[in-house]
């Protein structure tokens, strides 16, 4: 039996409390996969649990119609599962309703943006969804492809201004360095290349708030969906595992009507940028030196790097000697606890975190996850061993004959194979955009 709006449940297993049939929808969420669908989606579902109504969520895959699959013959209801080593609890989300792809229907996804009842389009499309380029501006040829994210906003933003509609709120849960500023920034190029007389409109009447996003989702393997099928009596194939923790930092700036998320656990804030640059540069930086030296080191997963007596130090390091002298914390943020925090989730044995999915595309992360770090103790005369540790791993990582799933992976291998590697990724013309130079080759 599939899950769907009709299965029993057991009594053990938390289900939406709201009517999802009579909820309207109120967010078109790009990019959905088991991240969202494991952090925002469980807010709003929150939200509507706690009263909060009309925050029903179209989700829309740009390239792959495997979500879709997944969700629409389960009525858009798929489960959570929240392990640690206490245990895991098991939860029904409610929140989506359908899943479009955008490549088999691209107006259906433009008409979803342009609705009256749509007020709020999330993002997560990771890093390389963004489609910069190196000097950090939009490749408007990649821009103006089937699925570019801008593609599909910009003709919804152009029928919501003809229809009278009001602007939307573009909400980035992307792990990018102002996030918001960024998206905005990149849409007005877009928009004033092919949207010109949008604009001023969209300067007026949307909204693109920072976010700070933060939830460990390893991908599901068939084991995971085996262990939350003996327990639901049903399949879930679009079974989602993760962590207990979940934090969500937004910035309270928004074009219109939102859900009461602080309510259910966010919190909205008139800065984002000091946990944002904590998450960037301890959590997210720490994550992708475990990627890179733990698989060197032979291991699959974070809980056995973390585990490893030759990368603790390394990665305590990382956390408090180079990347948190480098924030401005914000009053009553405690980086010493923070790092504590970090290191207890890395080794919460219940969560099999690969590390080659945390390594997928490097050349997207490093930039805000090291090189921002490196930058700052440069400039003071100092070094970073942890950081220059990890970059010698990743360089490894693309010398090791690993499938490597980059933007730039043709360009990173050659780049990576002779001895002056790191000079060809981060010198000047280097691959890698960034103030940082190596001070010797790694």
């Amino acid at each position: 039996m599939r899950l769907g709006a009709d299965t029993p449940l057991p009594a053990s297993v938390r289900r939406p409390r709201y009517d999802r049939s009579a909820q309207a929808v109120g967010i078109v969420h790009l990019g959905i996969g088991a991240f969202h669908r494991a952090h925002q989606a469980v807010y709003t579902d929150d939200a509507m649990d706690a009263g909060d109504r009309d925050w029903g969520i179209i989700g829309v895959s740009l390239r792959s119609g495997d979500v879709a699959a997944q969700l629409n013959p389960q009525a858009g209801l798929y489960s959570v599962s929240s392990r640690s080593a206490a245990g895991t609890r098991l939860r029904i989300v409610g929140a989506v309703r359908h899943v479009l792809v955008a490549a088999d229907d691209p107006q259906a996804v433009i008409d979803a943006i342009a609705a009256p009842t749509t007020h709020i389009v999330s993002v997560t499309v990771t890093e390389k969804g963004y489609l910069r380029r190196a000097d950090g501006s939009l490749d408007l040829d990649a821009a103006r492809g089937a699925s570019s994210l801008y593609r599909f906003v910009g003709a919804a933003l152009a029928a919501r201004r003809a229809a009278g509609l009001p602007g939307l709120t573009l909400l980035s849960c992307d792990n990018l360095a102002s996030n918001g500023a960024v998206l905005r920034r990149l849409m007005r190029q877009y928009l004033a290349a092919e949207y010109p007389a949008l604009v001023d409109w969209f300067d007026a009447t949307c909204a693109c708030p920072a976010t700070m996003i933060d939830r460990i989702v390893p991908a599901t393997t068939d084991a995971d969906r085996a262990a939350v099928e003996a327990e639901l009596g049903a399949r879930d194939a679009g079974a989602v595992v993760t962590e207990g923790f979940s934090q969500w930092v937004i910035e309270d700036d928004f074009a219109g009507p939102r859900p009461r998320w602080e309510a259910v656990g966010a919190e909205l804030v008139a800065d984002v940028a000091p946990y944002e640059t904590a998450k960037l540069r301890m959590l997210n930086g720490a994550h992708s030196a475990l990627a890179y030296i733990g698989l060197e080191r032979g291991h699959d997963f974070v809980h056995q790097a973390i585990a490893d007596p030759a990368i603790r130090p390394v990665i305590e390091r990382l956390m408090l000697g180079e990347a948190a002298p480098t924030i401005d914390a914000a009053p009553g943020q405690d980086l010493g606890a923070y790092a504590d925090a970090l290191l207890d989730r890395f080794a919460n044995p219940a969560l099999d975190h690969r590390l080659i999915q945390i390594a997928m595309d490097g050349s997207q992360k490093i930039p805000q996850r090291w090189l921002e770090t490196l930058t700052w103790h440069q400039a003071r005369g100092a070094r970073c061993p942890s950081l220059e540790t990890a970059i010698a791993a990743w360089i490894a990582f693309l010398r090791s004959g690993h499938p490597i799933d980059d933007p730039l992976a043709d360009r990173l291998r050659e780049a990576a194979a002779g001895p002056d590697a790191t000079a060809k990724l981060f010198g000047d013309g280097g691959l890698i955009a960034s103030e940082w130079r190596p001070e010797t080759t790694i």
